[in-house]
């Protein structure tokens, strides 16, 4: 594995004073919404432009031009760190798995990464988009789901998301304010293979849940000046309502049960859904000690997040990992990690 951040460093209260200055006027109750930068727990962000980009207003081809931009190289990035560290060369990559949902690329993003670096011309691609969140998890599901098909090729998984790109200043919305207070931009790569010779922990199982009837908790609205985000202030509560029965059915399949999983790697969408996932997993508050490092150290970074949460558990080789994500659709995504030796 291998994960990658943009330049630039946002500081919490330096994101704070700028929000003040931008929406202070604007937005109907901002001083009862201002307490959200310090409630997030989160003290620092990264981003592929600098602060003073987000008090302008950019059209939604710029956007998207800067995406393309800064996208690429972030992926290529995390790609080459993570084959290096597996002792590989770019050359034995047997398929591409690109994840991410804050721009639009046709060619894709891994076609674009292969004018970079020296993928062979038969290197097959999946580009996902529209994953939100659940990205990092069902990205290396899918993965291994090729992996498993085509056991002689080795898969690079990349995902990269650029949340910053998102805002809009003239967004005056409670959701819009409170984004400012959450998203940051990064992107992660992983190896997967069937193949023998190498080590690391398996993927033993993987599961899906889709509400019914939750199309409007999180997603994107597009405007003419970009994506407007869409989420749900009632994720929390409907997490700590219907995730402990869809958690213990899917641990159940395989003969399992919540207190036979070591450590939790869950995306870290924010602090409050931290809270509910401590609870339905038996921790104590601040439990889930990775994921709450991660937030606080690079915010929310959509579908990469969960990976760097993976990544940082991946110091000691405990036995079973659970991670899990939740994403438009409304979804929840699991995937058991396991050492089998």
């Amino acid at each position: 594995m291998a994960t990658a951040v943009p330049r630039y460093r946002l500081d919490q209260p330096d994101v704070a004073s700028g929000a003040a200055r931008l929406f202070g006027d604007r937005v109907r109750d901002f001083e009862r919404l201002r307490p959200v930068y310090e409630n997030a727990e989160i003290e620092t962000r990264y981003s592929c432009v600098p602060i003073d980009w987000y008090l302008t207003e950019p059209g939604f081809e710029e956007r998207n031009r800067l995406y393309l931009e800064n996208a690429v190289p972030l992926l290529a990035a995390a790609a080459k760190d993570c084959i290096a560290r597996a002792g590989l060369e770019v050359a034995d990559i047997g398929g591409i798995v690109t994840v991410s949902s804050t721009g639009i690329a046709t060619p894709s993003l891994d076609a674009l990464l292969m004018q970079r670096l020296p993928f062979g011309p038969d290197t097959e691609r999946l580009p996902i988009f529209g994953l939100g969140c659940a990205g990092g998890v069902l990205g290396l599901a899918r993965a291994a789901a090729l992996a498993r098909a085509n056991p002689d090729r080795i898969y690079l998984l990349l995902v990269v998301e650029l949340c910053g790109l998102t805002f809009r200043a003239g967004d005056r919305s409670k959701s819009n304010v409170i984004a400012t207070a959450l998203f940051g931009d990064g992107a992660a790569a992983a190896l997967v293979t069937c193949r023998d010779g190498f080590e690391g922990p398996a993927i033993t199982a993987t599961a899906e849940h889709t509400w019914p009837d939750t199309l409007d908790i999180m997603g994107w609205n597009v405007r003419d000046d970009g994506l407007e985000v869409q989420f749900s202030r009632d994720i929390p509560t409907l997490v700590r309502r219907d995730m402990a029965g869809i958690l213990a059915d899917f641990l159940r399949r395989h003969e399992l049960a919540p207190g036979d999983i070591d450590t939790f790697v869950p995306h870290p969408g924010g602090a409050k859904v931290l809270d509910a996932l401590e609870e339905i997993c038996g921790l104590p508050p601040g439990g889930l000690v990775e994921a709450r490092a991660v937030l606080r150290q690079y915010g929310n970074m959509s579908a990469a997040t969960v990976l760097f949460v993976l990544e940082r558990s991946l110091g000691d080789r405990r036995r079973r990992r659970l991670l899990s994500s939740l994403g438009p659709g409304f979804s929840a995504a699991f995937l058991l990690l396991e050492e089998l030796a």
